[in-house]
């Protein structure tokens, strides 16, 4: 059974830090490339940050660069979302995806989400 689980979320004051953790199982993680995502109330789902199966690469949104930093460890099938700086505005839920593409194949996985509450 695939699962993503999301964890890490909380209240947190602007200027704060938190790190955010994505447990993987259910398939072969090192084989997917992996994003966060975030959805604030009323608004669309957007992408945060993402990174190659290898971890060679990464992106970031442009409201997040400098202050959220994306990284995976595949001998623990966990992707993390370091988020400093942190203002009202990055409240959300945050969401983990997985994708993989090979040719026309495709197949992804998305996680619950966990709550981030930016506020003093």
């Amino acid at each position: 059974q695939v699962q993503l689980v999301e964890s890490g979320g909380g209240l947190v004051q602007p200027g704060g830090s938190l790190r955010l953790s994505c447990a993987a199982s259910g398939f072969t993680f090192s084989g997917y490339a992996m994003s966060w995502y975030r959805q604030a109330p009323g608004q669309e789902r957007e992408l945060v940050a993402d990174i190659t199966s290898a971890g060679g690469r990464t992106n970031y949104a442009d409201s997040v660069k400098g202050r959220f930093t994306i990284s995976r460890d595949n001998a623990k099938n966990t992707v993390y979302l370091q988020m400093t700086s942190l203002k009202p505005e990055d409240t959300a839920v945050y969401y983990c995806y997985a994708e993989r593409v090979v040719g026309a194949w495709r197949n992804d996985y998305w996680g619950q989400g966990t709550q981030v509450t930016v506020s003093s």
